[in-house]
């Protein structure tokens, strides 16, 4: 398989989903709820469509499973995971930290990822074992050495009501340990913020595969440990997801692990 060739058809795709968004982006007035806390907007339905017909162009016979329009079938060893607003409440509330995460598994494992904030016009790239670019150049995880000295990233997923306590719990901790913790919204740019060394580490559970496949490859070619809340491989179908810079993962797991609180 020609991953230059893959790469390029995502990239493209990821510029026409963010044509998409930044045209719709303080103009929506169309805003459904997929539940209590998980809204969608027109935008995010267009971008998915722009996305898809890019795609399925170059690659009509292509897997691609995408968050709005679900499964469309094809090959099964080669699968595009397309999340064309990762944000959306942000967007919805005219705050301008969103992204458009696509990722190409082939047989079974991410091997390319891209994640384009349409605003910013950051774009974040990386190649199985070519490592990670942002905007064609080189980037690494941080030096730091200990979560005392760590700016982290969290998020809360959609029932958080239903998991209440857990969260807190694993929040309080590493709010205690840590230097800060931010909330930004978009999982699969805090994925990238640990990629190019902005936050040292990033954790959240109840994820769904589009939204950190891209990101996940992004921060592993850049150097850092992505795991699960138990230090096992990480694979985007899995509910937790703890991606840093290695030096710290330890102790994060240990954070993550409940109770500690004191």
């Amino acid at each position: 398989m020609n991953l230059d060739a893959v790469k390029r058809v995502a990239i493209a795709a990821a510029y026409h989903g963010a044509e998409v968004l930044k045209s719709n982006f303080g103009r929506i007035s169309n805003i459904k709820k997929k539940s209590a806390n998980d809204l969608v907007t027109e935008a995010d339905t267009r971008s998915e469509a722009q996305i898809i017909d890019t795609i399925s162009k170059v690659f009509p016979n292509h897997t691609i499973l995408a968050e709005e329009g679900g499964l469309k079938q094809g090959a099964a060893d080669q699968l595009w995971l397309v999340d064309p607003l990762d944000g959306t409440t942000n967007f919805a509330h005219k705050l301008g930290f969103f992204s458009i995460s696509i990722a190409f598994s082939l047989k079974g494992n991410i091997v390319l990822g891209v994640v384009l904030n349409p605003l910013s016009g950051e774009l974040f790239s990386a190649t199985k074992d070519k490592g990670a670019l942002l905007n064609g150049n080189p980037i690494r995880v941080s030096p730091t050495k200990a979560v005392a000295d760590s700016l982290l990233a969290t998020g809360f997923p959609y029932n958080l009501g239903d998991i209440l306590n857990p969260i807190t719990g694993r929040f309080i901790n590493c709010l205690k340990a840590a230097q800060g913790i931010r909330r930004f919204g978009s999982a699969a740019l805090d994925l990238c913020l640990v990629a190019c060394g902005r936050i040292d580490g990033f954790w959240e559970q109840n994820l769904k595969p589009w939204d950190t496949a891209a990101g996940m490859l992004v921060a592993m070619e850049a150097g850092a440990v992505v795991t699960d809340f138990a230090g096992d491989h990480f694979t985007p179908d899995k509910p937790e997801i703890l991606a840093s810079n290695g030096h710290i993962h330890q102790q994060m797991l240990s954070l993550l692990k409940l109770p500690i609180q004191k």
